[in-house]
């Protein structure tokens, strides 16, 4: 039976490098984000809820979600963010495990397979795991890289952390903690440590 390891890590942590290093080196990846993104599109389940629920200002002509006037509606409502995960939160998670099931039985390099979640905590998927693997680096670099990346303020980067668990947190429920606050060198030899010791283990 093939071993499920799930993937996460704060906003713009890096958690995307080290899900690369593992498809270079010939791993499946199931990535929660593009999942969402599909059950989100016209026709998919989580579509016809959100605009059941929002209304059509939230979509474009052409009937796809303007994900970021929804991002901005719920980063700056704790009602609004807790509303929407409410609303979605069942149908993930249904088809996150109806993946998990399916690949479990799969043929997969070294009976291993990964899943990219970054609300995986927050969500408690940790049951879902065998292992879980956190993207870590220092809040200071954290907020540089995302004000960077998103051309945020540093308060509306700030904000966008907050909304998501403690560092201090989630570190306590990861197995693997992955330090990205150095060289990619490091962290590719961090990877590359915490996929032998998964293989061992069986």
């Amino acid at each position: 039976m093939n071993k499920a390891i799930g993937i996460t890590g704060g906003i713009a942590s890096g958690k995307s490098t080290v899900v690369d290093f593992l498809m270079s080196a010939g791993y499946e990846v199931v990535d929660a984000d593009k999942l969402v993104r599909s059950l989100q599109a016209p026709g998919g389940q989580l579509h016809q809820a959100i605009f059941e629920h929002y209304g059509p200002d939230f979509f474009d002509e052409q009937n796809e979600l303007i994900r970021e006037k929804l991002g901005s509606r719920i980063f700056s409502d704790d009602k609004a963010r807790a509303e929407l995960g409410s609303l979605q939160g069942k149908i993930i998670r249904a088809n996150l495990y109806r993946l998990a099931e399916e690949k479990v039985a799969e043929k997969l390099k070294d009976g291993l397979f990964f899943m990219d979640i970054p609300l995986l905590f927050e969500q408690n998927y940790d049951e879902l795991f065998d292992e879980i693997w956190l993207v870590a680096l220092p809040e200071g670099q954290q907020i540089e890289r995302l004000m960077a990346r998103n051309q945020l303020t540093e308060a509306e980067a700030r904000q966008r952390i907050a909304t998501q668990l403690p560092l201090e947190e989630k570190i306590k429920r990861a197995t693997t903690v992955l330090d990205n606050s150095g060289s990619l060198e490091v962290l590719q030899r961090q990877v590359q440590t915490a996929l032998e010791k998964a293989r061992n283990a069986g």
